[in-house]
């Protein structure tokens, strides 16, 4: 039987951020592409992955940025490519990092990735391993362009497993994956999986061809539920679900989302430039490894040194210095304005060409609803061919089906910038803390004396909430003790 994720304490990864990473900018977590060769054909494929790029970093080049790396803090590190493992000296990337002491994994689509390659990379210190599974077999070949890939995929699920590598699995969600979520959550638990990464599908590169693979926002209506039943019910059976940048936002099941069972962990906005670094194979930096490229490449370490990138480019730096200002849309007068920003700027930005304003937004959606409105998302500009590129799609309002359409109350924007800004000496800046009312468990900022979602008193809920826990855990005391001396008079009498 598995063991239940309740059972014990759920140990937080070496890439979870506190507030000193913040205000000391440590790049927590990079993300590195070493090459951009691929083996399979991924209709969503965001980096239009296939041949290597045209001039990517030499070993010395690769190794030297390891060690850099490792000089700013930075604590993880997940290869990525195209495949990883395409590059020849992959394994000796890994040996560095891991004698630098970072965690070390990488993220594959497992075609052709043998039980010797595995073993050479668990040798070198690797792990962890993350493969990606689109849906069951038919749904996964089609999307990823090769036949059999979903049989290979849980194939090096288990090789992993068997050479003791950490085993995640890693999904994107589009309209047809929906229904396959809870039948592909019980394959995925049988195959020894310990963590379930999800994320949108978001329209950058092979996206935006294929955009019948992007959800509509209003679809978040129906996605977020079955994604909080789904977290409990692999809770329970030993599977964590992590969620991807882009599944939020402060909706009723935010508190399960962000702090891997710590409930005063919500989303606080997008984390490029301020914990995190993106890799391309040619050494180009930027803040998210998602962005794109002709928009945010903050530097290359071939001409500028990734501390001095890190530090001042301002293509890294822009999201320490954003403000509400930049937003727009329903975002520039949400009441989580101050502290979400519109959520992921890789989804808004590729979705709309400007960030600032995210329709993936679960409370956006509810509010929407609410008044008999949704969102629905066509094309009209499709992407170039370059890697990371981007099309447009227009963003239209309409009724939902069978409502009429209701008045939105008027939102002032001013009220919405409501949060202090106070620079650490290094110019981080720590992201805002909002407190969760215990009635609807929907996040509010700590000034609030009444809920604005439903109505509650604060202080009441909370201390009521207290009193609960409290209660709680004697009762679980009692039962230890009970269960304790009961084993000991066990033992006695065996004796």
């Amino acid at each position: 039987m598995t063991a239940s994720l309740a059972d014990h304490t759920i140990h937080r990864p070496v890439r979870y951020t506190d507030v000193s990473d913040y205000e000391r900018m440590v790049p927590v977590h990079v993300v590195w592409e070493i090459t951009l060769a691929c083996n399979l054909k991924c209709l969503h494929c965001g980096s239009r992955a296939g041949g290597p790029r045209a001039d990517e970093l030499t070993t010395t080049e690769a190794l030297d940025l390891v060690d850099r790396l490792a000089g700013l803090g930075t604590r993880e590190i997940s290869l990525i490519g195209g495949e990883a493992y395409l590059r020849k000296d992959w394994v000796e990337i890994i040996r560095r990092c891991r004698s630098r002491g970072m965690r070390t994994a990488i993220q594959t689509g497992a075609r052709n990735l043998t039980e010797a390659k595995i073993a050479a990379a668990v040798e070198a210190g690797l792990q962890g391993i993350g493969v990606s599974i689109d849906g069951l077999a038919a749904l996964h070949d089609r999307v990823r362009g090769v036949p059999g890939s979903f049989d290979q995929a849980f194939a090096v699920l288990a090789a992993a497993k068997a050479h003791g590598l950490a085993v995640s699995v890693n999904t994107q969600i589009g309209p047809e994956t929906l229904s396959q979520l809870e039948p592909l959550m019980d394959r995925i638990i049988a195959a020894g999986a310990t963590h379930w990464q999800i994320q949108l599908t978001v329209a950058m590169g092979n996206a935006v061809d294929n955009d019948q693979l992007l959800l509509q926002p209003y679809q978040l209506l129906d996605l977020m539920p079955l994604l909080a039943r789904l977290y409990e019910d692999g809770r329970e059976r030993g599977l964590l679900m992590v969620v991807g940048n882009n599944i939020g936002y402060f909706g009723p099941y935010e508190h399960l989302w962000r702090g891997f069972g710590d409930e005063s962990e919500h989303w606080s906005g997008c984390a490029a430039g301020q914990t995190g670094i993106g890799i391309e194979a040619d050494g180009t930096i930027k803040g998210c490894p998602s962005l794109a490229t002709s928009l945010y490449a903050a530097g290359n370490v071939r001409t500028a040194t990734i501390e001095d990138i890190w530090r001042h480019s301002e293509a890294m730096r822009f999201g320490r210095l954003r403000d509400v200002d930049e937003l727009w849309g329903y975002c520039r007068t949400c009441y989580y304005a101050d502290v979400c920003r519109a959520g992921c700027t890789w989804t808004s930005e590729s979705l709309l060409g400007k960030r600032g304003n995210n329709p993936y937004c679960h409370h956006r959606v509810r509010d929407l609803a609410a008044h008999g409105r949704r969102e629905r998302i066509v094309k009209v500009k499709e992407a170039p061919a370059d890697s990371f590129a981007i099309g447009e799609f227009a963003l239209i309002e309409e009724a939902m089906p069978g409502c009429d359409l209701r008045p939105m109350p008027a939102r002032d924007p001013n009220a919405v910038h409501v949060r202090t800004v106070v620079r650490a000496a290094d110019g981080g800046l720590a992201p805002a803390t909002l407190d969760l009312c215990r009635d609807c468990e929907r996040y509010v900022w700590p000034h609030e004396t009444t809920c604005p979602h439903c109505g509650g008193d604060l202080a009441t809920t909370a201390a009521r909430h207290a009193a609960d826990v409290a209660r709680r855990q004697a009762l679980i005391a009692r039962a230890r003790a009970v269960l304790a001396r009961l084993g000991s008079e066990g033992a006695r009498h065996e004796a």
